[in-house]
């Protein structure tokens, strides 16, 4: 025990009396290398969880996204745990909705440990997931439809023009994404965001066009619109673009 005490006072000894130069050099800054085995470990232990958070930064910061202009919305973010064995190791899962303004939205799920990387692989999950969605003179649906997810359930209705967009949370960040300007929606069954975003987009899924529906059944949008091709169904089907 005396020879252990030595050893570990030595080194302070001689920093204090200004003659650290020759001897810390062989026994390593602060004694490190005095302490053997033990100490080593913890050092080395120390360094491998200091070189894994600085990569874990790098990842972050390396994922940035250039491109067209997408309208991104952050719909909702949420803290989740996982259980192992030294306790639980916290994350974000983050839900986002992007779009084109101009009838192109998708929405994504993404976690990670910090709340940037988890929105950036959210966002990039979106940009994968776009879908095209018909809109009627680029402001509304052409037609009513439901949808519905797990509990949830969802009804979305064209609307004249001024009417603005009648949505609220989730629904409302999706067709702002979207480029819709008026619409009439209803929510019933579920608060949650998840459902009510999936049950929005299996309505959008059902939305077509007259131009689609002229196509598949070999007929002319005019007929579709309006009986005996009067002028006012001519107009109409002239001004459908989409």
């Amino acid at each position: 025990m005396a020879d252990e005490i030595n050893t570990t006072e030595a080194p302070v000894e001689a920093q204090d009396a200004g003659q650290a130069a020759p001897e810390q050099q062989g026994r390593g800054p602060r004694g490190g290398r005095g302490r053997g085995g033990p100490g080593g470990g913890d050092n080395r232990g120390r360094g491998g969880r200091d070189g894994n958070r600085g990569r874990r930064d790098d990842r972050r910061g390396s994922q940035e996204d250039g491109g067209e202009e997408l309208i991104e919305k952050l719909v909702h973010i949420n803290r989740v745990s996982k259980t192992v064995k030294g306790g639980k190791r916290f994350g974000f899962a983050a839900l986002v909705v992007v779009g084109d303004g101009k009838g192109r939205v998708g929405f994504g799920h993404g976690k990670a440990r910090e709340v940037p990387e988890a929105i950036s692989k959210a966002t990039a999950s979106a940009k994968k997931a776009m879908v095209r969605v018909p809109l009627k003179e680029g402001r509304t649906l052409h037609h009513d439809g439901n949808g519905h997810f797990g509990a949830g359930r969802v009804t979305v209705r064209s609307a004249p023009q001024g009417t603005g967009i009648i949505a609220g949370g989730p629904m409302r960040a999706i067709f702002e994404s979207l480029g819709v300007a008026d619409v009439v929606t209803k929510s019933v069954g579920t608060s949650n965001p998840y459902n009510m975003i999936r049950a929005t987009f299996e309505a959008l899924g059902e939305q077509t066009s007259p131009k689609s529906v002229a196509q598949r059944r070999g007929k002319k949008i005019a007929d579709l619109l309006g009986r005996g091709g009067s002028q006012t169904a001519e107009a109409d089907a002239a001004a459908v673009t989409e």
